[in-house]
C-alpha cells in the first residue's frame, strides 16, 4: 500500500511543471504565518481595545475599502511589469505592517494604520491568482487551485492550533512571528521562483500606464464575468463569518474558548488537505456553475446550524457541511476566473474579482457585528443562510443561461443549412 501511494505521488508530481510545486512550496510557509494569527484577529482587537464586534465590523471596512485600491494598482502592475516583483513588495510592507499592528496600544491609532495597510498589503493579490493561471494550461488549473488550497489548509492544520496557544499568553508573538515568516518568504521567493508573466506578442503595440488602467473597463463590461462576481459576492456575504463572526458569536453564547474555535478550523483545514484533490478531480467533469451552486447550498445548510445547535459536537458538524461546500466552491471560482481573463489582463480580472470578496469583508463584519452585539445574535447565522440561498440562485440562473446560449450555438449551423 505504500508503495502504491508513493507511486501515485509520484505521477501527480510529474503531471504539472517545476515552477508550480516551487509556488505551492513557498505558498505553504507564507500562509503558516497568516494561519497563527488571522483566525484570532477579531478576538485580539475585542479583548484588547474593548470594543465590541460592530467597532471590528468597521475596521474590516477600513481594510477593505483601502484593499481595493491596493488590488486595482496591483492589477494593472502585475499585468504592465510582471507577478514576481509585485509579490515580493507585497510581503515586505504586510511584514512591517504586521509587526507595526501588534505595537498599537490605542484602537483609533489601530484604524487610521488599517487603511494604509491594506493599501500595502492587497497590492500583491492579483500576482498571486495570475501565477497558477500563467503556469498551468487551463484543462489543469481547477486542480491546480485545489493543490493550492491544500497547501493553504495544511498550513491551517498548524497554525491556528499553535496560534490558539499562543493567543493565550501573548498576541505580540503571533504578529511577530507572522512578520518573520513573510520576510522568510521573501528571501525564498527571490531564489527560487522564476517570472511567470507571458512574453507579450513581438508585434503587439506597447501599452502606455493609461492604457493599462484603462483596461479596467473592458473587465467591467464583460457581462458575463460580473454577473458571476455578482453570486460569488452573495456568497462571500455567508462564508467570510467563519474567519470573522463566528469565534466572537462561540464565545460569548457558548463559551467557546481560542483553543476549541482553533480546533474548528484547524478540522476544516484537515479535511482539505485530505480530501481537496480528489474532489476536484471527481467534479471538474460536472457544468461548473452547477457545482458553484451545489457547493453553495451547503454552505447555507452549514452555516445555518450554528444558529440553533448547542453542543460543540454539532459545532464540529456544522463545520464538516461548510468545509464540503467550500472543497467543491473554491478550486472551482478561482479556475473560473481565469478562463474569463485574456492572457495579457489576468491581472486585472484577478483584481476585479477580488472585489467580490473585498466588498463583503467591508461591509459584512460590521452588518454581522450589529447583530452578535443585538439581544438576537443567532440570528446572523439564518441571514447568512438566507443570502447563501440567493448566491445559490444565481448560479442556478447563470447556469441556465449558459446552457440556452450552447444550444442556440447548435442550432445555428442546423438553421443555416436549412
Amino acid at each position: 500500500m505504500l508503495n502504491n501511494t508513493i507511486q501515485k505521488a509520484k505521477k501527480l508530481y510529474h503531471e504539472y511543471p517545476r515552477t508550480f510545486w516551487i509556488l505551492i512550496v513557498i505558498t505553504f510557509i507564507d500562509r503558516i504565518g497568516g494561519a497563527l494569527l488571522f483566525p484570532f484577529f477579531a478576538l485580539y482587537l475585542t479583548s484588547k481595545f474593548d470594543v465590541g464586534m460592530a467597532d471590528v465590523g468597521v475596521l474590516f471596512a477600513a481594510f477593505s475599502v483601502s484593499s481595493f485600491v491596493g488590488s486595482a494598482v496591483g492589477g494593472a502592475l502585475t499585468d504592465r511589469f510582471g507577478r514576481k516583483g509585485i509579490i515580493i513588495f507585497g510581503l515586505i510592507a504586510s511584514s512591517f505592517s504586521t509587526v507595526a499592528m501588534g505595537l498599537v496600544t490605542s484602537f483609533e491609532y489601530f484604524f487610521v494604520l488599517a487603511f494604509f495597510i491594506g493599501i500595502l498589503t492587497d497590492v500583491a493579490g492579483p500576482a498571486h491568482q495570475a501565477m497558477i493561471a500563467d503556469i498551468l494550461p487551463e484543462d489543469k488549473r481547477a486542480d491546480g487551485y485545489g493543490i493550492l488550497r491544500v497547501a493553504f489548509n495544511l498550513s491551517v492544520v498548524i497554525g491556528p492550533a499553535i496560534g490558539g496557544l499562543l493567543a493565550a499568553r501573548s498576541y505580540l508573538v503571533l504578529f511577530l512571528s507572522d512578520a518573520a515568516i513573510s520576510l522568510l518568504t521573501v528571501v525564498l521567493i527571490a531564489i527560487f521562483l522564476p517570472e511567470t508573466k507571458p512574453e507579450a506578442h513581438p508585434d503587439a503595440p506597447k501599452e502606455s500606464m493609461t492604457r493599462t488602467f484603462a483596461g479596467y473597463g473592458q473587465v467591467f463590461r464583460n457581462t458575463a464575468f460580473m454577473l458571476f462576481l455578482g453570486a460569488v459576492l452573495l456568497q462571500v456575504f455567508t462564508y467570510m463569518n467563519m474567519n470573522t463572526s463566528l469565534g466572537v458569536f462561540l464565545r460569548n453564547e457558548h463559551g467557546t474558548n481560542e483553543s476549541g474555535y482553533g480546533l474548528l478550523l484547524s478540522i476544516n483545514a484537515a479535511m482539505v488537505v485530505l480530501m481537496q484533490f480528489p474532489i476536484t478531480r471527481r467534479i471538474t467533469k460536472f457544468p461548473p456553475m452547477l457545482m458553484m451552486a451545489a457547493g453553495t447550498f451547503l454552505y447555507v445548510i452549514g452555516f445555518s446550524m450554528y444558529g440553533f445547535v448547542t453542543t460543540y459536537v454539532l459545532f464540529i458538524v456544522a463545520m464538516v457541511i461548510i468545509t464540503l461546500g467550500e472543497m467543491v466552491v473554491s478550486p472551482v471560482s478561482q479556475a473560473l476566473v481565469a478562463s474569463f481573463a485574456p492572457e495579457e489582463m489576468r491581472g486585472r480580472y484577478m483584481a476585479v474579482s477580488g472585489f467580490s470578496w473585498g466588498i463583503p469583508f467591508a461591509i459584512g463584519p460590521y452588518l454581522a457585528g450589529l447583530i452578535i452585539d443585538g439581544p438576537t445574535p443567532y440570528m446572523l447565522w439564518y441571514a447568512a443562510g438566507f443570502v447563501g440561498m440567493l448566491s445559490t440562485i444565481g448560479f442556478l440562473a447563470l447556469y441556465r443561461m449558459k446552457s440556452k446560449q450552447a444550444q442556440n450555438v447548435e442550432l445555428m449551423p442546423k438553421v443555416a443549412a436549412s
